[in-house]
């Protein structure tokens, strides 16, 4: 991604205490985690998101959560991304995949949104696919929950040390993205964590 722009960066996410700490919700932690390491306070509000202005490294970027639910993310964002007059293209989301094992990320550009509503939402709203999304992993249920009882349900407490693992390394995947490249964060990126023995 060249420099000179400004570079907008979605985790996606249910909004409210009943979802936090959810696997929907990794897109929000990889969010918070880069506010913290980058010092950018999410601190303003407009068109049903929250958001913040900073710098990571010689970047320019908003960081910014959708707090409409999953299934209509799209309208905030694509009212965010028109408000500050920035092209699809210049547009990274984060969100969660249950096809991809837990622990593993997936960068991709463009194409379709994979049966996940939050990116549904996006294409819908936008028409447009032509964004890069970081796909992190958070696996199916082994305990035959329905799709939707997993993803709305907690990471168990034996996980919490390893979910701070690949929240960072998301959180660092994007950094790449945007001042390595695409192709710089699928080579070093696009491959399974091997999980901690315990």
């Amino acid at each position: 991604m060249p420099a000179g722009k400004l570079y907008f960066i979605a985790g996606l996410g249910n909004p409210g205490d009943k979802y936090q700490g959810t696997r929907h919700n990794i897109g929000f932690a990889v969010i918070d985690a880069l506010s913290s390491a980058y010092d950018i306070r999410l601190d303003k509000k407009k068109f049903d998101a929250v958001y913040g202005k900073g710098m990571i490294r010689d970047k320019e970027v908003i960081l910014v959560k959708p707090r409409a639910y999953m299934n209509r993310s799209g309208l905030p964002i694509q009212r965010l991304l028109a408000y500050y007059k920035i092209l699809f293209k210049d547009m990274l989301v984060i969100h969660d995949d249950i096809d991809l094992t837990f622990g593993r990320l997936k960068i991709k550009v463009k194409g379709g949104h994979g049966g996940h509503n939050g990116v549904r939402s996006i294409m819908d709203a936008c028409g447009n696919d032509d964004f890069t999304r970081v796909r992190v992993g958070i696996g199916r249920s082994e305990k035959g929950d329905s799709v939707t009882n997993h993803v709305l349900g907690r990471f168990q407490k034996s996980d919490e040390d390893w979910l701070d693992q690949v929240v960072a390394r998301s959180r660092d995947a994007v950094v790449t993205i945007l001042c390595e490249g695409t192709k710089e964060a699928m080579n070093r990126y696009n491959e399974r964590i091997i999980q901690p023995s315990s």
